[in-house]
């Protein structure tokens, strides 16, 4: 089969930095599915692990990436339940195992869903990853209900990004909250808006253009955890919660959260695929309520620019587009 790969951390100029290679179809485990790929969407997790896996020596065999993906169940390992071949699925996939830039990817059918109906290979391949992070982060680690948070608010830092754009939409949808969206650009706070956001505020000066806020219940933070550390732990209420999703390249200070007994929580799409937990299948329930939400025309898929053909040349498009910081809502490629 055809992929997209890389063996060294290279900037993404650099001819080698992604190139295409054929390779064996992949094997199955037994709660395996396989995966005809129709489209993919890139998330700045695909240029973070492009650029610090293999810094230091070269990778003997080219490592595929990619956690987004649509497409058609091609076969089913021995014991899968949920799924049979034809079906029509999106997932995230796992972080351990090759990605989704590839004509065909072996994937867990606990972490996979069946594609809501009413939309596109793209429009589907667009949503994965960044609604499991979202749902993830609100429910499990912020520990929100669904239908609760009448007189709550909540800021969202990132508003305009991929996880962002579903985040606002979820919180809209399912509960109560009032939500705040940070966003510095024309075109990213007409995003914001466009997804339901309550109020924008511009990510710069942050403390001053929340001033008509005294505190916020909840925070969660999809754009820069270390930069805006000290405005968190002045912004967030007594007892109050945050959640991250972008890690720390320094410490810092937990003790500026003790006073206001606010706790904080780390979210990771990928840790029930990576340590196989329990609730593992918790991605696939997640992404079949996702489906009904979406059918039901309460969610829209978060797709902004379409790119086309399964190559090197194009992902190289889109990983500049991702590390330019420029990017709004999501980039997905059509194979």
């Amino acid at each position: 089969m055809k992929a997209v790969g890389f063996r060294k951390s290279l900037p993404i100029d650099d001819e080698k930095s992604l190139f295409d290679f054929e390779t064996s179809l992949p094997k199955l485990e037994k709660r395996d599915v396989l995966v005809k790929i129709r489209a993919i969407s890139v998330n700045p997790v695909d240029y973070k692990v492009r650029q610090s896996a293999a810094k230091d020596s070269e990778l003997e065999e080219p490592r595929i990436i990619g956690w987004d993906a649509s497409g058609t169940v091609e076969s089913v390992g021995e014991n899968v339940s949920l799924f049979k071949k034809g079906d029509e699925v999106y997932y995230s996939g796992d972080i351990s195992r090759p990605g989704c830039y590839a004509e065909f990817q072996a994937v867990d059918e606990r972490i996979v869903g069946h594609k809501p109906v009413n939309l596109n290979w793209e429009e589907a391949a667009a949503l994965p990853l960044t609604s499991l992070t979202a749902w993830e982060s609100i429910f499990d680690r912020l520990r929100i209900r669904e239908g609760s948070g009448s007189g709550r608010n909540i800021l969202i830092i990132g508003g305009a990004g991929g996880v962002g754009s579903i985040a606002i939409q979820l919180l809209k949808k399912l509960t109560r909250i009032h939500v705040i969206a940070t966003a510095s650009r024309e075109v990213t706070r007409n995003w914001c808006e466009k997804m339901g956001a309550d109020d924008i505020v511009d990510y710069n000066d942050l403390i001053d253009n929340m001033s008509a806020y005294k505190n916020v219940d909840y925070i969660l933070n999809f754009a820069d955890t270390l930069g805006t550390w000290k405005e968190m732990a002045e912004l967030v209420a007594p007892q109050g919660a945050i959640c991250g999703i972008v890690g720390a390249t320094e410490n810092v200070d937990l003790d500026l959260l003790k006073n206001k007994s606010v706790s904080f929580h780390w979210e990771l799409m990928f840790t029930r695929s990576m340590f196989h937990t329990r609730d593992m299948i918790s991605q696939h329930k997640i992404l079949e309520q996702l489906k009904i939400l979406i059918e039901e025309n309460k969610i829209r898929s978060t797709i902004n620019k379409s790119f086309h053909g399964l190559s090197a040349d194009t992902l190289k498009k889109v990983h500049r587009l991702q590390e330019s910081g420029k990017s709004v809502g999501k980039n997905v490629v059509i194979f």
